[in-house]
């Protein structure tokens, strides 16, 4: 094939993290759809190309990322300038600039002055998605299930808790994860620690709490593809607003998911009888901040294991002791 009959290229950005990627599907299915006989590349982490791939949604990853959630150079780029040029990885010029540095013939941002008004408050699925409506693109922010992982969980029917998080202020106490895993293991459940790169402290230290099995711990991070199926095969995921969060809404795992700063409302799991999500409503808070958030630290583990178990009596069949609560529930 010659450059002169190469496919029209979509060129993507949205170089985040895991959970951005994963909650990014909806409206990278719309844009595949949105631009039939396109080649769909999306300027990413190098690390998340596998997923990004499963999604369908795309033909290629160009590796892009910057410390943080700062906007990568794309000058690196190898082609022609991309036909279209889309922009889901924030609002400000910074990310509009990168993509138009490329000279695209088309270019979609919030920051363009034919782009959409930004609203803060508004989930992140929805957000994505009723932009491109904005530039006649469908995308259903419902869309976001993965296919099933090709390979084996090392755990099938474990429950998954993941006691870790990027920040501090998303982080509930080892101690208060440790309560939970007891219960969960008082009632017969097996239970899978997980913790990535830089996490293998904190993990030990709900392992050694809540008596877990030295090869039920998973600390310092797994191959993506191996927690992936782990996610897929568990009967629940345990964790806080984290990418794993994320993976589990994306293969339909069910879930138990503690808010704090941030509301569900933004970054929250699909509506579904599935996943609850636990969290104080009041004033958002700094995600990135050292410490645990005053809401997140109002979360009691009681509360947290009930949860666990009404959702386990439910993937077993039997009838659970109370309602399964819709998906944003506010603690008490």
């Amino acid at each position: 094939m010659t450059r002169t009959s190469l496919p029209p290229t979509v060129l993507v950005l949205r170089a985040l993290g895991l959970g951005d990627l994963l909650a990014g599907v909806p409206a990278l299915r719309g844009i595949r759809r949105g631009f039939p006989g396109h080649r769909i590349v999306l300027a990413q982490p190098a690390g998340l190309a596998e997923p990004a791939l499963e999604s369908g949604a795309l033909d290629a990853v160009f590796p892009a990322e910057a410390p943080g959630r700062a906007v990568p150079t794309l000058t690196h780029w190898p082609g022609p300038p991309p036909d279209v040029a889309i922009d889901l990885h924030g609002n400000g010029p910074e990310s509009r600039a990168a993509l138009a540095a490329l000279r695209p013939r088309r270019l979609l941002a919030h920051a363009c002055p034919d782009g959409p008004p930004w609203h803060a408050q508004t989930h992140e699925r929805d957000r994505w998605c009723g932009f491109l409506a904005h530039y006649g693109i469908p995308a259903d922010p419902r869309d976001l299930r993965l296919p099933p992982p090709s390979a084996p969980s090392p755990a099938p029917g474990a429950v998954l808790v993941h006691p870790g998080a990027a920040s501090g202020a998303r982080r509930w106490p080892a101690e208060r994860f440790a309560a939970v895993v007891r219960c969960l293991r008082a009632a017969g459940h097996q239970v899978v620690l997980t913790g990535g790169p830089g996490e293998e402290t904190l993990v030990r230290a709900v392992a050694e709490r809540s008596g877990v099995h030295h090869q039920d711990v998973r600390a310092g991070g797994m191959p993506l593809a191996e927690l992936s199926a782990l996610v897929a095969e568990a009967s629940l995921v345990l964790c806080g607003d984290t990418g794993l969060a994320h993976l589990a809404y994306a293969h339909g795992t069910r879930s138990v998911t503690l808010f704090g700063p941030v509301s569900p409302r933004l970054w929250g799991p699909p509506p579904s009888p599935d996943h609850l999500a636990l969290w104080r409503p009041g004033p958002p808070g700094d995600p990135h901040g050292p410490t645990p958030d005053a809401r997140l630290l109002r979360i009691g583990s009681g509360e947290v294991a009930a949860a666990c178990l009404t959702l386990l009596r439910c993937h077993r069949g039997e009838p659970a002791d109370q309602p399964v609560r819709p998906a944003v529930a506010h603690a008490n």
